[in-house]
């Protein structure tokens, strides 16, 4: 949260990401050592983590059978992400040839499958997808300081120097924008207000979240508006499970399947 609001001013809703590039002028050196001295220390914290937890044995017996899903009901309830994967299901959009996105596909990271469905295989995929992420920060990172460095070294090429006021006049001239004149100001406000046009079409587009499969599915009836925007969201979707889950368990196992199937209460409670 800290670097998002180093990057963009805001902590939760980042404004990092443009349509079609990113904001690359935020980032500092400053930032990348930041976020390394940062990887570093999660990847300790991991350690940890999985020293304390994966072999205990009260851990183990407060997580192992608890909550399992065959592979015919994962696909059923349509499940997706880690509550899927945990089954076998090998699905992660990622890694898919033809529906990754971003760019994943220049990226060398793996995913991971359980075989039980049960929380102990929810929490060890969960474990092993932070690891993972860490992995994939370190390569980001990597890419992200080279281009910095070539931006440093290229400043020069950029900069546009006037010896006099005539070449400062011509540049001007050449360079005028739609708010030059009353009339093309007018047309650039109304273009902008009313919006385009899309043809009667429909499109459905996702992304691998950290809790599963999320998408979007816009519908086009010709005008300027869509007709139906409907948003899927993993956690709405995943929730469906939980009665079927906690058949058969004690009141404080709630406590463990809530916390695996890792609901957000803001995406559901639209």
């Amino acid at each position: 949260m800290e670097f998002y609001e180093r990057v963009s001013g805001a902590r939760m809703h980042a404004a990092f990401y443009r349509p079609n590039e990113i904001n690359l002028k935020a980032i500092s050196s400053f930032l990348i050592e930041d976020i390394a001295d940062f990887i570093k220390n999660c990847f300790i914290t991991l350690s940890e983590i999985h020293n304390s937890l994966t072999y205990n044995k009260l851990w183990k017996q407060r997580l192992v059978n608890i909550g399992s899903i065959s592979y015919k009901k994962s696909l059923d309830f349509g499940l997706t992400g880690v509550m899927s994967r945990s089954t076998g299901i090998k699905r992660d959009l990622r890694l898919s040839r033809f529906e990754t996105y971003s760019n994943y596909y220049y990226l060398n990271f793996r995913s991971f499958l359980g075989n039980h469905g049960d929380s102990y295989d929810r929490f060890l995929i969960r474990m092993n997808e932070m690891s993972e992420s860490l992995n994939i920060c370190s390569q980001v990172l990597k890419k992200v300081k080279y281009v910095s460095s070539y931006q440093e070294n290229n400043k020069k090429l950029t900069k546009k120097l006037f010896f006099n006021k005539h070449e400062l006049s011509d540049y001007i001239n050449k360079n005028k924008n739609n708010y030059s004149s009353m009339e093309e100001l007018i047309k650039h406000f109304k273009s902008w207000s009313d919006g385009f046009t899309v043809k009667p079409n429909w499109v459905y587009k996702s992304i691998e979240s950290p809790k599963g499969e999320f998408g979007v599915t816009i519908i086009s009836d010709g005008t300027n508006k869509p007709y139906r925007c409907k948003v899927r969201s993993p956690s709405y979707q995943n929730l469906q499970m939980l009665p079927y889950l906690s058949k058969g368990h004690f009141l404080a196992d709630l406590v463990t399947l809530i916390g695996t199937i890792d609901i957000v209460f803001g995406e559901i409670d639209r």
